[in-house]
Order: structure tokens, then C-alpha cells, then sequence
């Protein structure tokens, strides 16, 4: 059992929000990860050299932490982690990148986590994660979060991402899950938006197309706002009953991991932003584009200055 949960000391990026600024708690999953490119994913049990390697921050909600601070929102972070030299990275590297960490729950007796991530030549990628199941589940951390104008949830913690969608709802701002295998539906029974992975909604609405799992997630999920990432297939969304497609740009793939979770984010502080969904779906795709013409993970999520100068180019 871990002792009580301490929040990490104030950082540097701890002040005041500027109120032009938009807020977004992020909860979920902080991983550190040790990336490995290869020519190609290993299949067997066998010594291999990588090309190329890097030791970076990971996790779905640390990766779209990063994306909206990037981006020119103020990112909260709520997560768990061990009192242990690997969480210490997660959260220095964190602060570096001006997310708040205030809400980052430390526990002593516990393990962060962390992975080994294998990425080919084509960009795709193979995840090996360990995470201490020994982490508290207490969440009432949650409801100190200061103003926020979003909430971002990933599905790695139910029991978080169900108390930090409910305060979505006290607060009356969008409450967005990135939707991810193996995820319960009372998460995604809280949610004003759900973001689903091509797998993620396959595995909560077998079909054989993703137009049709839509529909037939909507049935359990009514009133919420859908879409689904497909990568280079771009984003297909259901709203209000009405399905439309959204394309992705096409670039040069370097590496895909982290992209959803850079979508996620830039896709939660566009509307914390006041943007509509359907531009907040063209902002994201754009930002989960450029993410992927970089190896590293998240190094190559970019900021703003870079993503406003790609949507530019791209409509000339």
C-alpha cells in the first residue's frame, strides 16, 4: 500500500494564469520513455542496435499536457507517481516545458512508470509499459484545480477520469476523453466529447467500418459529440446524428508516437479557445502532422508559432 500521496513542490510554472490564457487539466498517465529507432519492429528474441535512441517524457495525458503548454494554453497536470529518481525526470522535464505539476500526486513505497518503445522506418511503433498498480486511487486532489476553461481525461485511470469529468460538468466546460482500449464505459458515460483511436472504438463498438461503430458507440453515449483518428485517414465525426470526414495532412513519417496524444491536447485547448469542433479537429490534425515528421515522441510536438505557419502553407 502507498503511503499518502504528496503533491509535487510548486515549480517555476506554479504562478498565476494569465487570463488570456486558456486552462486545461489534463488527468491520466506520466510515463518516462526510453525510444528506440529501428529498421524494423522485432519480432523475435534476439540482441538488436538501434539506429538511433531517445530518453523522453511519455504518456497520453503528459503528451497532451505538453502539446496544450507548447501551444500557448496553461496545462494541469493530475497524475500519480512514484517518490523515485524516474518520476523526478517526468516531473523536471514536465516543468521544462512549462506544465503545471501542482496536481502531480508523488507516492512513497510506489514506482513510476515507464516504457521501451521500438519505432520502425515507416514510423510505427511498439510499446512495452510497466505501471505500479499499487497507486492510490484517491481522487478528491481533483477538485482543487483552479479555473480551468477544459478537462482532458485518458482511460489509463477510471476512477480519476470519472472525478475529473464530473467536475467538468460542475464547472460547464467540455469534458473530453481520449478514448483508448481498454476503457469503461462509465468514463465515457461523463464525457461531453469523446476521441476515439481507430482500436479504442473498434473495441467498444465492433464493426466493419468505423461509420458504423460510430453510430453505434452514439446509442450508449447520447448527446455526446464523436469522432474517430485514423491516422493518415484522417478524422471521421458524428454530430448530432450527422457523420462528415475530416482529412489529415499528408507528411513525411518519421515517428507516430505520441500523435494522438498531441491531437488530444491541441483538440482540448482549441475548445477550451472558444473554437468550434470542426476547427478544432483541422488545428489538431495539423498539430498531430507536424508531431509525426520528428523522432523522439513527444520532441516533436510543436508550438504554436510552427503549427500557425503549417496551417498557412497548407491553404495556399
Amino acid at each position: 500500500m502507498s503511503a499518502t500521496p504528496q503533491p509535487s513542490p510548486p515549480g517555476p510554472n506554479s504562478s498565476e494564469p494569465n487570463s488570456k490564457q486558456p486552462s486545461v487539466l489534463v488527468v491520466g498517465v506520466a510515463v518516462l520513455d526510453f525510444v528506440f529507432a529501428m529498421p524494423e519492429l522485432p519480432t523475435r528474441a534476439a540482441k538488436y542496435r538501434a539506429k538511433q535512441a531517445e530518453i523522453v517524457g511519455g504518456g497520453c495525458a503528459a503528451n497532451a499536457a505538453v502539446a496544450i503548454a507548447r501551444l500557448g494554453g496553461r496545462a494541469l497536470l493530475g497524475a500519480r507517481l512514484g517518490q523515485d529518481p524516474v518520476g523526478d525526470l517526468i516531473v523536471n522535464d514536465l516543468i521544462a516545458d512549462g506544465v503545471n505539476t501542482d496536481l502531480v500526486q508523488r507516492h512513497a513505497n510506489a514506482r513510476s512508470s515507464f516504457s521501451s518503445v521500438f519505432v520502425d522506418d515507416q514510423g510505427e511503433r511498439q510499446i512495452v509499459n510497466y505501471r505500479d498498480t499499487s497507486l492510490s486511487d484517491a481522487t478528491d486532489w481533483i477538485n482543487t484545480s483552479p479555473k480551468i476553461q477544459a478537462i482532458l481525461v485518458d482511460t489509463r485511470w477510471g476512477a480519476g477520469a470519472i472525478a475529473a469529468l464530473r467536475l467538468a460538468k460542475q464547472r460547464g466546460v467540455p469534458g473530453i476523453v481520449d478514448a483508448e482500449a481498454p476503457m469503461d464505459t462509465a468514463v465515457l458515460c461523463e464525457a461531453t466529447h469523446v476521441a476515439f483511436s481507430r482500436d479504442g472504438l473498434l473495441s467498444y463498438a465492433p464493426a466493419e467500418d468505423l461509420e458504423t461503430a460510430l453510430q453505434l458507440a452514439s446509442q450508449t453515449l447520447p448527446g455526446a459529440w464523436l469522432c474517430v483518428t485514423d491516422g493518415a485517414a484522417g478524422v471521421t465525426v458524428l454530430n448530432g446524428g450527422h457523420l462528415s470526414q475530416v482529412p489529415s495532412f499528408q507528411v513525411p513519417v518519421r515517428d507516430t508516437l505520441g500523435a494522438g496524444d498531441v491531437w488530444h491536447g491541441a483538440f482540448a485547448l482549441a475548445l477550451a479557445e472558444g473554437q468550434t469542433e470542426d476547427q478544432a479537429v483541422r488545428f489538431s490534425n495539423a498539430a498531430a502532422a507536424i508531431k509525426c515528421t520528428m523522432f523522439g515522441g513527444r520532441k516533436g510536438s510543436p508550438d504554436r508559432a510552427a503549427l500557425e505557419t503549417f496551417l498557412k502553407e497548407t491553404q495556399r
